[in-house]
């Protein structure tokens, strides 16, 4: 059984620009372990040290990659950026983790990078044909070339030089021996923020990361905007062209952000606490207690709980030792996880008629398992209540979607997917109710893997039409 039931969510960056020589590597681990549900596979820093850039990434958790003295293997400095990784572009491997390091006409420099070009493969035979060599196969790479070679020396020259040529969603932090740079692409499709401590400047994918490190938040960088941290502190500049509305991806507050995280004005948590108020508004079920699938769906089933006065009651254990099971990328790792991560509370669901909440569901192989899992220890009745729409459209802007195959709301209504999972019944929230949630927020959003309209046309990728068995 393939555990597919949630979105990949592909990257989460840090950086940090300090006023003093000390050991900013500290810094960025913490920041990192912060976002590690933004990304499990693998794990990086790299610090700005006299004229060199030091680096060390490796396979597995932030804990796991700088254990054994790793971290202290990183050299005192004044700049550093950071890098978790689930792969959505390029193996799984560490040749391709980051940050990608690299030497040019800047001297040296590192690049992070959330999210994922559209366009990699042309922007990639392009420099091939202009002798460029590659060593991964991440798109970050092909970024790291395109800004070097455009840059004529100048570090900012080749950010805004080579940013019109991207395609796809990122949210960039570019580390040289003086600068930290942000960038975020012209529809703000991933998140960036920046912060402060101490004089220090923290640029990072959520808000959790700065209170992770203690620094106070400053605000978001703007779609389109390069931000520049240097000795003479933060400039700004825009990108030309940039659309008068963003594409924030709104799966940001369904699901790929920590619920403690504050994303462009909207808090995640409010989002889905009110997500979960309204589905117990406008699909109401007759019930003994509400439940989330634990850890992401628990805020959404308290909201639920709270408007339909149906207690909240937990009828899924988590074993807190195995992490968020989608994030493994090899297909048999995820089974054996999910069978490890959770079971029932036989005596919290015996007898009883449960509303489930959860935030999404993509293969629905998951859901199916649960559902009966709950029925095998006695639940008479198993409502599913989803706190987004149904995926219905493959999704290449850093969402690990890349197929029609892998979503049973591509071919089946709400009337099967319940047939399918063997639910009692199954109710999702509207795309407006689920842009209601995010009221409060300044930005617009990417609704493409709900209906299709995606910020612009993805010319070059064939979504595979095969029918769901």
């Amino acid at each position: 059984m393939e555990e597919l039931d949630k979105p990949h969510e592909e990257c989460g960056v840090f950086g940090v620009y300090s006023q003093e020589n000390r050991n900013v590597a500290h810094t960025v681990y913490y920041g990192l372990y912060s976002l590690q549900h933004r990304g499990q596979e693998s794990a990086g820093i790299a610090v700005a040290y006299a004229d060199r850039i030091i680096y060390y990434k490796g396979m597995g958790l932030v804990s796991e990659v700088f254990a054994c003295g790793n971290i202290d293997k990183l050299p005192e400095g004044d700049i550093a950026i950071g890098h978790v990784r689930y792969s959505t572009t390029g193996a799984s491997q560490l040749l391709n983790a980051q940050p990608v390091v690299f030497t040019g006409k800047c001297g040296k420099m590192a690049l992070a990078h959330n999210g994922n070009l559209t366009n990699t493969k042309q922007l990639r035979e392009k420099a091939i044909a202009d002798n460029a060599v590659f060593q991964t196969s991440v798109d970050s790479e092909v970024m790291a070339v395109l800004i070097n070679s455009l840059s004529d020396g100048d570090i900012l020259k080749g950010v805004k030089r080579a940013c019109p040529y991207f395609k796809g969603s990122y949210a960039l932090v570019i580390m040289t021996a003086d600068k930290l740079i942000a960038v975020r692409d012209p529809f703000g499709i991933r998140p960036l923020c920046i912060g402060s401590k101490d004089g220090d400047v923290i640029v990072a994918s959520e808000t959790c990361a700065l209170d992770a490190v203690g620094a106070n938040f400053l605000r978001d960088v703007k779609p389109g905007e390069i931000v520049v941290i240097d000795n003479s502190g933060i400039s700004s500049s825009f990108m030309d062209r940039v659309p008068k509305k963003s594409r924030m991806c709104i799966f940001e507050y369904v699901y790929f952000a920590r619920p403690d995280s504050v994303l462009d004005g909207k808090s995640v948590y409010e989002a889905r606490k009110e997500a979960g108020r309204l589905l117990a508004k406008h699909y109401p079920a007759d019930a003994d207690i509400v439940s989330g699938i634990p850890d992401s769906a628990n805020v959404a089933a308290r909201g639920y709980a709270e408007e339909s006065g149906i207690p909240f009651v937990e009828a899924l254990a988590k074993n807190r030792y195995v992490g968020r099971t989608f994030i493994q990328p090899d297909q048999r790792q995820r089974e054996n996880s999910l069978n490890l991560k959770m079971n029932a509370l036989r005596a919290n669901v015996r007898g009883k008629r449960i509303v489930i909440i959860d935030d999404s569901i993509v293969r629905g192989t998951t859901m199916r398992k649960i559902v009966k899992m709950l029925r095998d220890a006695g639940a008479s009745e198993v409502h599913i209540r989803i706190c987004s729409p149904i995926i219905k459209h493959p999704c290449h802007l850093g969402i690990d979607i890349q197929t029609y195959s892998q979503l049973i709301g591509a071919y089946k209504n709400e009337k099967q997917i319940c047939e399918s999972l063997d639910a009692d019944s199954i109710n999702y929230l509207t795309i407006d109710l689920l842009v209601n949630t995010c009221k409060g927020a300044n930005v617009d959003f990417c609704l493409g893997c709900f209906n299709g309209e995606y910020p612009f046309t993805l010319d070059g990728y064939e979504a595979d039409k095969l029918k769901l068995e």
